[in-house]
Formats: C-alpha cells, sequence, structure tokens
C-alpha cells in the first residue's frame, strides 16, 4: 500500500510509494503531480551528471522489467490519485492536478530492452482511466525524460513513434552544447555533434523540449564559452528547422548525491531569467524553474 507522507516538491524519493516502479512526485517543471514510471529501480545509468539526486549511481543498464508488475502498480496508482484520497491526503492544495505520466527513474529509462511495451503498456493503462488521446484531446500526458543517448536505436525510435500517436512528449536531456561541457556535466564522451544528431531525430519522431539544468560550480555560474556554444546550438536548431517544442530551464532544487555534491550551488533566478531571455531571443520558447 501507498504510504501517506505528504509530497513535496523537494521530495521525489522514488519509494514513497512502496512500489518497485511506480511512484508519484510534485513536480516543479510539471506543475502538478507527475506519476513516475522508474525503469532503472538498478541505479543504473550510462551517465553519471554530477547533480543526480540518485545515491549508490552506478554505471550500467536498465534490468529486465517485469510487465505485469508494472502494469499492476500503474493501475494501482491511478485508481488512488483519481478514484481515492491521494491527492488530499498527500498533495498541496495548489498543484492537486495529474499533469502526466513520465517514463524516468534512476537511470536512463531507454536502456531498458521492453521500453517500447513499456510505452504501449502506459498507454493502455491511461486509456482504461480516460486520460489517453491523440492530438490536444488527452487530458494527460505520457512524458519520457531521457538524456537522449539511445535516440538513434530502432527499438527506442519504435516507442518515440508509439509515444508520438498518443500524443507523448520527449524531455530530452541538453545541459551542455559542448563534448568538454558533457564530459564534465554529464560524465559522459558522447561527442556534442553527436547528441545533436540524436535530439535532431528524437524531434522529428515526436513532440520534444530540451531540459536544460543549470548550477554554480565552486561558487561560479557557466562559462560564457558554454552558454555562446549553447545560444549558437539554438541558433542551429532553428536554422535546420528541427521541430523543438522549446527549453525547460532549471536549476538546483534538491542535493545531488554524486561526490561532486559539495562544489554544486543553485545559481540565482535572476541569473537564469538572463540566460532564459537570451535563448528566447536565439528563438526558443522557454519555461524557468529556479
Amino acid at each position: 500500500m501507498p504510504r501517506k507522507t505528504p509530497l513535496t516538491p523537494a521530495n521525489h524519493d522514488r519509494d514513497s510509494a512502496g512500489m518497485t516502479y511506480v511512484y508519484p512526485v510534485v513536480s516543479r517543471r510539471a506543475g502538478g503531480v507527475s506519476v513516475g514510471i522508474n525503469l532503472n529501480p538498478n541505479n543504473a545509468c550510462n551517465w553519471a551528471c554530477v547533480y543526480c539526486q540518485v545515491p549508490d549511481l552506478q554505471r550500467g543498464t536498465a534490468p529486465a522489467i517485469d510487465l505485469a508488475l508494472l502494469e499492476s502498480e500503474l493501475r494501482t496508482m491511478l485508481a488512488d490519485i483519481l478514484q481515492g484520497d491521494f491527492m488530499q491526503t498527500r498533495v498541496p492544495e495548489g498543484a492537486r492536478r495529474l499533469n502526466d505520466v513520465a517514463l524516468s527513474g534512476n537511470g536512463e529509462p531507454t536502456s531498458a530492452r521492453e521500453f517500447p511495451e513499456v510505452v504501449d503498456l502506459a498507454g493502455q493503462v491511461m486509456a482504461e482511466f480516460g486520460l489517453a488521446g491523440t492530438a490536444a484531446r488527452a487530458p494527460v500526458k505520457l512524458v519520457l525524460i531521457t538524456n537522449g543517448s539511445l535516440a538513434d536505436r530502432p527499438r527506442v525510435q519504435t516507442g518515440l513513434a508509439r509515444m508520438a500517436a498518443m500524443n507523448g512528449e520527449v524531455w530530452f536531456k541538453y545541459d551542455s552544447a559542448t563534448s568538454s561541457g558533457m564530459r564534465t556535466v554529464n560524465q559522459t564522451r558522447i561527442s556534442a555533434q553527436k547528441q545533436f544528431e540524436r535530439l535532431a531525430a528524437a524531434a522529428r519522431l515526436c513532440p520534444t523540449w530540451l531540459q536544460t539544468c543549470v548550477f554554480a560550480t565552486d561558487g561560479t555560474p557557466p562559462a560564457a564559452e558554454e552558454t555562446a556554444a549553447y545560444l549558437d546550438a539554438v541558433a542551429r536548431i532553428r536554422r535546420e528547422q528541427i521541430p523543438l517544442q522549446g527549453v525547460l530551464l532549471y536549476g538546483l532544487a534538491r542535493p545531488s548525491m554524486q561526490p561532486q555534491a559539495s562544489r554544486l550551488s543553485a545559481l540565482p533566478a535572476d541569473w537564469l531569467e538572463r540566460f532564459a531571455d537570451a535563448i528566447r531571443a536565439a528563438g526558443l520558447p522557454v519555461k524557468v524553474s529556479p
């Protein structure tokens, strides 16, 4: 049975529901309740972002997914939210709306071999609760929160195409537009050019937002070279007519659980707003979550 601990935007405990795969959060970026589906309960990811809030993070991929258990948990959680007292007992008054079902978790969700099947399963359960649909008719979105590193794999692209057919949406991690920045922030050796190509592929398969985390390191904001490269990438996105929805720009709201945590700190809200204005001037809409 889900525990009755009140939820806050600062508490994204993925064990709060007492389930293996499904957990609820109050999301700053979603502006309400998000039902997460954690496809990496083994805390394994192919990246190791320095701001990651996952404890005991390890390199690796998602384990085999028990689809029957996931389906049962998702049904139980949605029933509690939509038909039980979940909103009244666990959610702050201003956030009592179900915004999305999010494929996310303690690692890269698209590393699960069953990713396309999970998309189908989530869509079917959402439809049973009257939450799914096509185009603008779906009251609740199915969201994929991804680092995008596997977006060129056929099975991942199959899942993205299925998401698009059910009004799905991708939040594609894009913290840096330089290879050196990605090595520092995301601890991956993927080149910036390759990540840009994967971003373009994802955006052409399913509506996609960039999700960009900015923060100070040792008290210093991102270097001018980094912000300039990011704005150049936005200009390229516009020039190549890559159909992005915009940018989800956010700062640090919860402490990192990685070795670099003590070096990281939140940027002032006005820094985020100035950067957001520069991104808008370069041609993309921005939603800011300090």
